[in-house]
């Protein structure tokens, strides 16, 4: 699904206009941004839970010319799946 799929599913869902849709899907996403940047978790329950996870520095390969290169440490965001949503994919 596709972020135009998906703002036409809420807007069908919702009774409302696809424009109105569409800024909540963008307010819903940014949120979630903003929250991560800060290191927050959003756990919406029953569905599932966004976090940001660490990675460590780590020696990679460029795989055109096989050259040893030094990843650095970074973040990264994360989303495990809750109960429901389990339930509902299997």
């Amino acid at each position: 699904m596709t972020k135009t799929e998906l703002i036409d599913a809420v807007a069908q869902g919702a009774a409302i206009s696809k424009a109105a849709a569409a800024k909540a899907v963008d307010s819903f996403t940014g949120a979630i941004s903003k929250s991560l940047k800060k290191g927050k978790k959003v756990t919406l329950v029953g569905f599932g839970t966004f976090s940001v996870s660490k990675r460590k520095a780590r020696k990679g390969r460029n795989p055109r010319t096989g050259e040893a290169i030094k990843i650095p440490a970074g973040k990264t965001p994360k989303f495990s799946a809750g109960k429901a949503l389990k339930q509902a994919v299997k």
